[in-house]
């Protein structure tokens, strides 16, 4: 969220053009596997242009039809979409031939972390299915009521399915990401609860620009050790040439 509709209008609309461009940087890659992942700047980008629609809702200028959809869609995505989402999209992307995920005990623990994220997700869509959402503007930000049913407990699930899934997929950039998500989280936590200035709107447009770098990395080249490391456009098209009297495989030093 932003601090007025004007603001996530305008972010809303940066985010998308990010993501945009990271899906067709994650197309080109030539590795579908990363498609999945590199559409979240999309999602969080249509969600700031529906909070736009709710900053209008409880400034009174919309129907209010209208803005309780707005309201509910807003909820639908910050709630069940994305703990379940997010975790699915970054075991989606560990699969691609090459990827560093290291020992099998990796790929159990991305499987679990989107297996903990549907069990998150189920009270939430039941939540928002069952009451009606509300929206108050509080000072320079919105304060959202849902009724959410024990929601430390399904808080912390929420932040170890989401930020948990990027720091232990295995990959240095997502890891990174996810990193930079939870420290710019708690930050932008801490602004909204004193109703200073709400910056998620600025932790969305992170995300997608380190995610536009992420998507377009060339495809990991196979290691001896059986993880990978994104392979040199050179050493993935075979062009490299080694000192002389060595030949330089691709993908091989």
């Amino acid at each position: 969220m932003c601090w007025s509709a004007q603001a996530d209008a305008v972010a809303g609309g940066v985010v998308v053009g990010l993501g945009v461009v990271c899906l067709v940087r994650a197309r080109r890659s030539g590795r579908p596997q990363r498609l999945p992942l590199a559409a979240l700047p999309l999602v969080l980008g249509a969600h700031q242009l529906i909070e736009a629609v709710v900053w209008l809702g409880t400034d009174g200028d919309l129907p209010a039809a209208l803005a309780d959809w707005a309201r509910t869609a807003w909820a639908a995505i910050a709630l069940p979409l994305l703990p379940l989402y997010v975790p699915a999209a970054v075991w989606c992307a560990s699969t691609e031939p090459g990827h560093p995920t290291g020992p099998a005990d990796r790929r159990r623990v991305s499987a679990g972390l989107t297996l903990l994220g549907t069990v998150v997700t189920v009270p939430l869509a039941i939540a928002v299915a069952a009451h009606p959402v509300m929206a108050t503007e509080h000072g320079h930000t919105l304060s959202y009521g849902i009724g959410v049913p024990h929601p430390a407990v399904l808080l912390a699930g929420y932040l170890l399915a989401t930020i948990g899934s990027l720091v232990t997929g295995g990959d240095r950039d997502l890891r990174r990401l996810g990193i930079l998500t939870g420290l710019a989280a708690g930050l932008c936590a801490l602004l909204w609860r004193i109703a200073f200035l709400s910056t998620w709107c600025a932790l969305a447009a992170l995300v997608s620009v380190l995610l536009v770098h992420w998507a377009g990395r060339p495809p990991y080249a196979p290691t001896p050790g059986g993880t990978g490391r994104p392979s040199g456009a050179s050493r993935a098209r075979g062009t490299a040439a080694g000192p002389p009297g060595r030949s330089t495989a691709p993908g091989t030093r």
